[in-house]
């Protein structure tokens, strides 16, 4: 299931008010993953790409990189398959929430963790990218460190100013 509302809410304001990547952001990106998961990363919204440049940042100023910093750029590939813009997003949580029924694309929505996971891993990309793909809105699978799962979770909140998503990778 999406995460909390409190991170749905920040979210839904972080994608409202979204610009897309700058040059200098998407060659930081292209440095980070291999061919293969750029081609994924890049077919993201450009909300998404936002969102998981931010979460990168977060870890890179963390001081981690390699796989945590991937990790944070990949979580939510598996977003893209349900096609669904921030109104559609919006419906699809409140139904998931009120354990409405939910439509096809709200399913692929809801199950991204788990899309995302089966790709990274058919990628051959490492357990830790893979796994927290898949429990970022779960618990804390025992293949992650505690102090890198808190770090991830904390990536993944969405920024709290836009100075703060623009900020660089290296």
């Amino acid at each position: 299931m999406p995460g909390s509302l409190s991170h749905l809410a920040l979210r839904f304001f972080d994608v409202l008010f979204s610009k897309p990547l700058t040059t200098a952001e998407v060659a930081d990106i292209r440095g980070l993953l291999d061919p293969q998961e750029s081609e994924i990363f890049f077919s993201q919204p450009d909300t998404d790409q936002r969102h998981g440049y931010h979460a990168a940042t977060t870890v890179k100023a963390a001081g981690e990189e390699g796989s945590v910093a991937r990790a944070a750029v990949l979580h939510d590939i598996g977003k893209r398959h349900a096609g669904l813009g921030i109104m559609g997003r919006t419906l699809a949580t409140l139904s998931i929430r009120l354990r409405l029924p939910i439509s096809p694309k709200a399913r692929l929505y809801r199950d991204h963790g788990d899309i995302a996971a089966r790709e990274l891993e058919a990628l051959g990309c490492e357990s830790l990218v893979i796994d927290f793909a898949r429990h970022h809105h779960g618990e804390r699978p025992m293949t992650i460190p505690q102090g890198v799962w808190d770090l991830l979770l904390r990536a993944d909140e969405p920024p709290k100013t836009r100075s703060a998503a623009r900020s660089r990778i290296t």
